[in-house]
């Protein structure tokens, strides 16, 4: 059984993570060619090659922690509504994360259904899963949701772990595992809670 985010600490966090990944790292991902978590390290993994910062990078890491962490359990292609893993990812994450990653994870759904609806090229990206989720999840934005959207003061970090996302789905593609991530989730979570990680 996971402890209640109540449970976990400062000190906790990243190793409870980091059990997700070792436990569950080979759970199917939605039909696609990768796992759940070789998912999530191809994104992080990415965003660490092309130098982005510890909060892309990190969130791309962590995005997708709620089909581990939501007692609802993951989405499936055979599914007729929306099990919301963003938001029980985020109720993870936003007692130790600064907001960025914690956006990143809450509203990365959010980003698909408005990069649809403000650059249709961006559909052709989407897999067949990716696809059936959108419509689950409310399909393209209408121009008020676009609005409200972009009014995130992290809209360009959650559009660019969207990205990631759907950039993280190659067979094959050899990462590091979790372990190689954990001192720069460490940091952002002590920075985040002002304590010195040095």
């Amino acid at each position: 059984m996971k402890p209640s985010s109540q449970e976990l600490t400062a000190d906790t966090i990243v190793d409870f993570l980091a059990s997700i990944f070792d436990r569950r790292r080979s759970e199917e991902y939605l039909g696609e060619p990768v796992t759940m978590g070789e998912h999530m390290l191809q994104g992080a993994t990415i965003a660490e090659r092309n130098g982005q910062p510890d909060e892309i990078i990190v969130g791309a890491l962590l995005h997708d922690i709620g089909h581990f962490t939501s007692e609802f359990g993951t989405f499936t292609m055979d599914d007729t509504e929306d099990r919301r893993h963003e938001d029980a990812g985020a109720e993870i994450l936003e007692r130790f994360f600064p907001s960025v990653v914690t956006d990143c994870c809450r509203y990365h759904v959010a980003a698909k259904r408005y990069l649809c609806a403000t650059k249709p090229s961006y559909f052709e990206r989407l897999s067949e899963a990716s696809i059936h989720s959108l419509n689950l999840q409310g399909g393209a934005m209408s121009a008020q949701e676009i609005a409200e959207f972009e009014k995130n003061p992290n809209l360009e970090e959650i559009i660019a772990v969207r990205y990631l996302d759907e950039a993280g789905k190659v067979a094959g593609m050899a990462t590091p595992d979790f372990r190689h991530f954990a001192p720069r989730v460490q940091r952002l979570v002590d920075r985040h809670l002002g304590r010195n990680s040095d």
